[in-house]
This record gives structure tokens, sequence and C-alpha cells, in this order.
């Protein structure tokens, strides 16, 4: 969707401004931190929650675009991005823990996503599954091995609400939240955050690659983000080598 000025009317955006390959946090106070591991960053776009920082890695254009929280928000990214010629998004950020023996720092790579959410039904009936790109995750791990971080691959649960997560007993529906947080935790889900299952079933929808990663949070301080950053920056340039080595255009 356009504005007046021929830009995507929510990221303001157009064709050129953005790299193949995007980063996807969901605070724009995290782009410009990451737009330090690029060469040559520039800021290219800011408005409402939407920032936009594009580089190179490895000679190759790249981009980061916040997406504000939550998956409404998030899917209004993702369109408006594939729109302007982004085709590889790595959805980057921070999670609550559902699995109890995962750490603080501890980073989740998420494979698939719990759609707890209420976005992503409005374009994929619930049997859908919510699943990330398989060369993504891939990437993402032999990231994680070169910056020597803790991380485990599974499932994370995308939810609407923050504080029916952290809040449960004070709701109106606490003993369905309850249940269905204790379901999570038994079937191995690993983390809790607000917007991959919106993210990759729309990625799935139109064709292109989606995965993320995110730092599990279970205690307070919350532990400083630099190898998590580092990680997805690393896992851009693994996936950016794999697409070369295949003859995949990269940009």
């Amino acid at each position: 969707m356009q504005g007046d000025n021929g830009k995507q009317y929510h990221v303001q955006l157009e064709k050129g401004d953005v790299g193949k390959y995007v980063l996807l946090p969901g605070d724009p106070g995290r782009c410009e931190p990451i737009s330090r591991l690029f060469d040559e960053p520039r800021l290219v776009a800011s408005n409402r929650e939407y920032t936009t920082y594009t580089g190179y890695l490895d000679g190759v254009k790249v981009s980061v675009t916040s997406t504000g929280i939550g998956c409404p928000s998030a899917a209004i990214a993702l369109e408006e991005l594939v729109m302007v010629g982004a085709d590889t998004f790595i959805r980057v950020g921070t999670s609550g823990h559902i699995q109890k023996d995962i750490k603080s720092g501890d980073l989740a790579i998420i494979s698939a996503a719990i759609r707890d959410e209420g976005t992503s039904l409005h374009y994929m009936p619930i049997e859908f599954p919510a699943i990330a790109d398989i060369d993504l995750v891939l990437a993402l791990q032999k990231a994680a091995k070169k910056t020597g971080a803790r991380h485990r691959t599974g499932i994370s649960q995308s939810k609407d609400s923050f504080y029916g997560q952290h809040e449960p007993e004070r709701m109106g529906v606490a003993a369905n939240l309850l249940n269905r947080w204790k379901a999570w935790e038994i079937g191995g889900a690993l983390c809790s955050e607000m917007e991959a299952s919106a993210i990759f079933v729309i990625a799935s929808m139109l064709c292109v690659r989606a995965a993320g990663i995110m730092m599990v949070h279970a205690t307070e301080p919350m532990p400083p983000l630099d190898i998590l950053l580092e990680t997805a920056v690393q896992g851009l340039r693994e996936i950016i080598a794999e697409d070369k080595a295949n003859g995949r255009a990269v940009n």
C-alpha cells in the first residue's frame, strides 16, 4: 500500500531502500546497534514503530527494520518489506522462558511457533503450521556455533498479551491461560514471544523465507544483547554465503 509520496504507507520505504536480507527486531532502539555491525550503515526511514537502516555484509546489501510489539504491526512490516524487494527475514529479539532449564542469556533458534495470537488467523486457518525456513534455521545454528553462543533450537509460543503471560492469575480466563501454558511446557516449547508465528505464516503465503532467534530472559536483570545481535548478523552472513554457493541471486 503506497502513500502519496510513492513509498509504502507504514514503513516509508520504496524499492532500492532495503536489501533482500532483513533483520526484524521489535524495538526501534535496537536498529542502530544492529546496523553498527553492517558495513556503511545508513538510516533510511523512521515512521511510527518502523525504523530502517541499510548497509552491507560481505558486499551484499542488508537491512534492519523494527516491527514494533506484536503480530499486527509485524505483519504490516513484513508485507511492505516484501513489496519493496526483501525476501529473507530473521526475527531477532527477546523472549520469556517456558522450559525451566533454559538460562537467561541462552539463545533460542525458532524452528516453528505456536499460533496463540489472532493476526495469522486473518491469513490462514489455525490448522496451517507456522514453520520457519529450514535453510535459515541451519544458518542460525552455524552462526551460534561460530559466535560461541549457548543455544537451543525449537518451538516458541507467539502470544497477543504480555500481561496474560506474566500475570495470568488476575485475568478472567486465568484457568485457560494456565492450562495452555502447562501444555506448551509439556510439549517442549522453549520460549514465549509476540511476533514469530504471524511472520512465519505470512512468509509461507508470500513465498519468502523467515526464521527467528531470541535471547531468553528468565531472571532479572536482562542480559546484554551483544551475543544475540552478533549471532543474528552472523546468521545473515551464513545464509548469504549459502545462497552464493547455490547460485541464488543475492542482490
